[in-house]
């Protein structure tokens, strides 16, 4: 495995125990660590792209991914948790790998934020896009992923996962003053915006995954950008 890989899942683990074991810190500080969360993210490119020329560009192209993951969202935003941002994350992950996905999902989450409004939630979502964003890539070679059907089935699946995940943003948070009962309670109430979530990433993954992930290749084959 490449070195930039090994840091980026090292990377992801150390994120999520800052969120789940700081979460006073994180609610407190949200925005510094937004941005540390956004500085880790670049950190296996710096060293993987550090001798190559190219880098500049190809940080550039994830940087107009990101926006275009991060803007929209805002259009969406009068329909709860229905948006093509996971998408846009996903098919940037198959497309161009693991560590694109994961810094396209981070950086989707702030900058969207930025409109929709900054919270201790930012840090969690740019950790739940950014993971989206690595397993596709991780899974991008597999029969799953190149297929309509799997990636819709992964685009549902993910969708559930990202509002169990932003859940686990209030448990942790409340821990000592929560019981079972409310957490069983609150995660039942959250399932109609995780489905209406799942259901959406199916439906532009359904329409969309395909052209996009086929001009993101090409993209990537003209101007040698992003290589594997």
């Amino acid at each position: 495995m490449a070195l930039s890989r090994m840091i980026l899942i090292l990377l992801a683990v150390i994120l999520f125990v800052i969120l789940a074991f700081l979460p006073l810190s994180v609610h407190r500080h949200f925005l510094w660590i937004s941005v540390i969360f956004m500085i880790g993210t670049f950190l296996p490119f710096v060293i993987r792209f550090e001798r190559r020329k190219a880098a500049g560009r190809e940080l550039v192209l994830l940087a107009v991914l990101g926006a275009i993951a991060a803007v929209s969202r805002v259009p969406f935003a009068p329909l709860p948790s229905v948006q093509p941002t996971t998408f846009v994350v996903i098919v940037t992950g198959l497309a161009f790998g693991p560590e694109s996905g994961f810094v396209v999902g981070a950086l989707a989450a702030l900058v969207s934020n930025m409109f929709l409004g900054q919270g201790p939630w930012t840090p969690w979502q740019m950790y739940a896009w950014g993971m989206i964003g690595l397993t596709a890539g991780l899974m991008r070679r597999t029969r799953l992923m190149k297929n309509t059907v799997g990636r819709c089935a992964y685009g549902f699946v993910v969708g559930i996962l990202f509002g169990w995940g932003m859940n686990l943003m209030y448990v942790v948070s409340v821990m000592n003053h929560i019981t079972w009962p409310q957490i069983v309670a609150y995660y039942s109430a959250s399932f109609p915006f995780n489905l209406a979530h799942g259901l959406s990433n199916v439906f532009f993954l359904a329409l969309f995954a395909k052209s996009w992930i086929k001009v993101l290749q090409r993209f990537q084959k003209k101007y040698g950008l992003l290589e594997q």
